[in-house]
């Protein structure tokens, strides 16, 4: 039987790696030129597939607009491959929301140069998702061509369906031996070619006589002599193979066609035994998964919400601005670039980037806050703080902001004369600032111009702010007086109604949960240890050295307020500078490190940031464990669209790593990724870490019931060889120093400690968590304030009701986003299963829309919804199934 081999020329072209973007484009326009030109020409060169992303076109046709309608032309007559992903994203660490943008703006680009390719590409993505199959179905995509984190001991074919965490299943066309096969051929060789490696293992899994070769590497352009090399393929392997240029598409259809009998393969695949999938890659540059960490967060849990807010309120909507920000962002979140295994300059680049998306997101919040704030019915008192929440059901909770008042010695209320406790904890006159920065765009006119301005730092406390919407407050100046401020004391405990925290003598610190009366002991360790790892990989020092704090001299001092108290907890660390140094146990380099937790009243969530002297020592990690003294047997983590159990230690294959470490690429570690959240629990307690910043957890100790959060690490090269957790070649470039890889700096990292009194299926964490990450808005407006600080606005006639609600639900599912469709002129709310047991959910509208729908994620109708007054009640979800509900006044 003659086998068919399907020969898909390609390029896999990374935007950026060790060379800058700006860079590749330059060898861009030639290679995509050469394309053209050749499938102009048609004969052999009849399909090209442009790495399965439109960056690539979109970049191409910037410098080149006179060749759109070539591309289009192409593109109709199915000779190039468009899309339909934007980037070639990571999986791991960008958000749910930042995966769909990544596939809208993907098919919407290549949509307008004629069409997108119905599969999904990826090539060289570090693992695959477990979320992907829903998302992918949700664009109406079947069919994945895909290559890593797939193991050969569970996936033998190459064809298989795989199911996601939610249920929902695709078909897989693994690339057996990657995407770069086409670029290894030995062309003395041509009539063995298909019966030695890499060649007969693509044949040998295969399900069908139909074989995948893809043709292409790395940046690599159009093969010329292809037509050539094929003539002598087919003659050398006359009989047995005959070999065509075809589509990805052309070679799915085929497989399809016979029917065969696919095995299923279930969950996120992320093993490294037969390719890198460079686990630890996500704590890779941490200053950068920071920023991707916290920008992620602010786009969909208070952008996209506060922007819809305002188009129902009738502010334009700032449709390309959302677009060039999601961008931004997927351009980042491109598999090297996301992971950060690129050059100092490439993450110059993408740092840029996102200070780019900080300053436009921050500042359309702030524009329309402010547009909706000063429309708001107000009394007669010129100073207002408008409370904003973006979550849809009723919240209540303490604000630490910045305020600016003519007093030291204020009122804040509401309109029916309700105060708002609040306390002070830092003042700085800025009269001659403020009031030297106001503008009057009507200098006749008289506004209220006080004599002092005091910028505040204020703890408030606020109750019952409508859900997604707002309420407005008026600071009203009595007598000013000065203010006893609270001062650092010398003790060791804090509380609140749900906590004592108490700092033991080793440095560690005793948790009482006063709701169970259970003591957790030894917790927020901090741990420090060697790094002889690169970009793409954490790996202990060949000889090591561990630090733990509490072997460190410390001291402790607290704050206590009436609000908020907090604890902080200095240490003197002293390490070694380097890896050689640690191998010798020499450790002569000062770390300072400063603990600050923070208990806020009637607040369930214990609020850490660990500031850390970072600008002596290199090639370290640090980590903080918290000991969860839980009898769990997994650990509980959030993906894009739910959570996921995932065993503490993978026995079996740590096992066979031990038994067979050549037949492994890379160590199986058990060191994973989160979204927002880990967990450990049992039908008692649980106990949950939400970090801001790295999203990177192991479970370790001696019973694995220690939850190791990691901080940063620090590496001094892109690539490396002979690493302890990945023997071998380097990954990457080996000769690419990344001095800005060890990070010697300042560092600050975010985290918060919750825990339970019941399982985690019982509680409400994945909601709870959502809160930490969407706080309520406050802005502050009054006519001095209007001024260069700010950029001046005319006077706004106030004619919006306070308080005000659009919608509500009953907390249940957890809410992706509320946002503008992008194509329609309503809005949508997307919402998930964050639990194992199936949840409904009911959305309350305050004002009814005239048109309720449930849509996939491209938007497309579903089905209708009937709403029964102004509410409807959404169909049962399943376990980490998510919903978009549309809605349209």
């Amino acid at each position: 039987m003659t086998k068919k081999v399907y020969v898909v020329p390609h390029t896999h072209w990374d935007r950026e790696w060790f060379f800058t973007a700006s860079k590749a484009k330059v060898y861009l326009l030639k290679d995509v030129k050469d394309v053209l030109d050749y499938l102009e020409q048609g004969g052999v060169f009849k399909s090209f597939l442009l790495d399965g992303q439109s960056s690539l076109i979109t970049d191409y046709l910037k410098w080149r607009p006179q060749d759109t309608e070539r591309v289009k032309h192409l593109v109709q007559e199915g000779k190039l491959a468009l899309g339909p992903w934007y980037t070639q994203t990571d999986q791991f660490l960008p958000s749910g929301e930042s995966i769909i943008n990544n596939l809208r703006i993907g098919i919407k680009q290549s949509d307008r140069l004629g069409g997108h390719m119905p599969v999904a590409y990826v090539p060289d993505s570090f693992g695959q998702e477990s979320s992907m199959p829903q998302i992918y179905r949700g664009f109406g995509i079947k069919d994945a061509v895909l290559y890593r984190g797939f193991c050969r001991d569970t996936a033998a074919k190459s064809e298989f369906i795989w199911r996601g965490e939610d249920g929902t299943e695709v078909t897989v066309f693994r690339m057996a031996c990657g995407y770069f096969v086409g670029g290894v051929i030995d062309e003395t060789k041509l009539a063995q070619l298909m019966t030695e490696e890499p060649f007969k293992t693509i044949v040998d899994e295969a399900t069908t006589a139909n074989i995948l070769f893809p043709n292409g590497s790395d940046m690599a352009p159009l093969r010329f002599d292809l037509p050539v090399l094929l003539q002598k393929l087919t003659a050398a392997n006359q009989g047995k193979y005959t070999f065509e240029v075809a589509s990805l598409t052309d070679y799915v259809n085929a497989v399809k066609k016979e029917q065969p009998h696919f095995l299923r393969l279930t969950g996120e695949q992320d093993s490294g035994k037969d390719m890198r999938v460079h686990k630890s890659i996500s704590s890779s540059r941490a200053d950068l998964k920071k920023l991707n960490t916290e920008l992620q967060n602010y786009l969909s849990n208070v952008m996209e919400p506060v922007l819809a807010l305002g188009d129902y309120y009738g502010l334009p909507y700032p449709s390309e601005a959302v677009d060039d920000i999601w961008e931004k962002m997927c351009q980042n979140a491109a598999h090297d670039s996301m992971g950060n295994c690129v050059s100092d300059r490439v993450n110059e680049d993408i740092k840029a980037r996102y200070l780019t998306v900080q300053e436009i997101a921050t500042s359309l919040v702030d524009v329309t806050l402010r547009q909706l704030a000063t429309r708001v019915k107000k009394q007669k008192q010129p100073i207002t703080l408008t409370v904003f929440n973006l979550l849809p059901h009723p919240r209540k909770g303490i604000v630490s902001q910045t305020i600016y008042s003519p007093s030291r010695n204020f009122v804040l209320q509401d309109e029916t004369g309700k105060k708002v406790p609040y306390e002070i904890t830092a003042v700085t006159e800025v009269t001659e600032l403020i009031k030297g920065a106001t503008i009057q765009l009507d200098p006749g006119k008289k506004i209220y111009q006080p004599d002092k301005v005091y910028r505040l730092e204020v703890n408030l406390e606020f109750e019952q702010i409508p859900a997604m919407g707002y309420q407005q407050f008026y600071l009203i100046p009595l007598a000013d007086k000065e203010i006893e401020l609270a001062n650092r004391q010398q003790d060791s405990t804090i509380e609140n109604e749900f906590y004592r925290i108490t700092v033991n003598d080793d440095g560690s610190l005793a948790i009482l949960d006063k709701r169970n009366q259970h003591l957790y002991q030894h917790q927020a360790v901090i741990e420090e240890n060697g790094d002889d790892g690169d970009s793409y990989n954490y790996s202990p020092a060949k000889k090591d050295l561990v630090i733990y704090s509490t072997s460190q001299p410390h001291h402790a001092q607290v704050i206590h307020g009436q609000l908020v108290s907090k604890l902080i907890l200095d240490f003197d660390f002293m390490v070694p500078g380097d890896l050689t140094k640690r191998a010798q146990g020499i450790t002569d380099t000062p770390m300072p490190v400063q603990l600050e937790v923070t208990l806020k009243k009637n607040e369930s969530a214990i609020n850490c940031v660990l500031n850390i002297d970072n600008t002596k020592p290199k090639s370290h990690r640090v980590c903080i464990d918290f000991a969860g003294d839980i009898a769990a047997k997994t650990s509980i983590a959030d993906i894009q669209f739910g959570a996921i159990k995932r065993p503490l230690v993978k026995e079996k294959e740590l096992q066979d790593w031990e038994q067979n470490q050549a037949n492994w690429e890379e160590k199986p570690i058990a060191i994973n990724t989160m979204q927002s959240f880990v967990a450990l629990s049992d039908e008692q307690r649980l106990l949950a870490l939400a970090p801001q910043g790295v999203r990177e957890y192991e479970c370790c100790g001696k019973k694995h019931n220690t939850i190791r959060l990691t901080i940063f690490r620090t590496y001094g090269m892109l690539g490396k060889r002979d690493l302890l957790y990945r023997p071998g070649r380097a990954s990457g470039d080996e000769t690419v120093p990344t001095p800005q890889a060890q990070l010697n700096q300042q560092l600050s990292f975010a985290f918060s400690l919750i825990t339970g009194q019941t399982s985690y299926e019982n509680s409400n964490l994945a909601n709870k968590v959502k809160e930490l990450e969407t706080p309520l808005q406050v802005y502050e407006y009054a006519e001095f304030l209007n001024g260069r600080l700010t950029f001046p606005f005319n006077p706004a006639t106030r004619v919006y009701e306070p308080p005000f609600s659009w919608l509500t639900t009953t907390n249940q599912l957890s809410i992706s986003t509320i946002q503008k469709d992008h194509e329609r002129p309503g809005y949508i709310i997307r919402m998930y299963n964050p639990k194992e047991h199936p949840i409904q959910e009911r959305i309350t509208f305050t004002k009814l829309p005239q048109k309720i729908e449930i849509v996939d994620l491209r938007g497309k109708k579903v089905r209708s919804l009937t709403p029964v007054k102004k509410q409807v009640v959404l169909p049962e979800l399943t376990h980490a199934k998510l919903i978009t509900v549309y809605f349209e006044y």
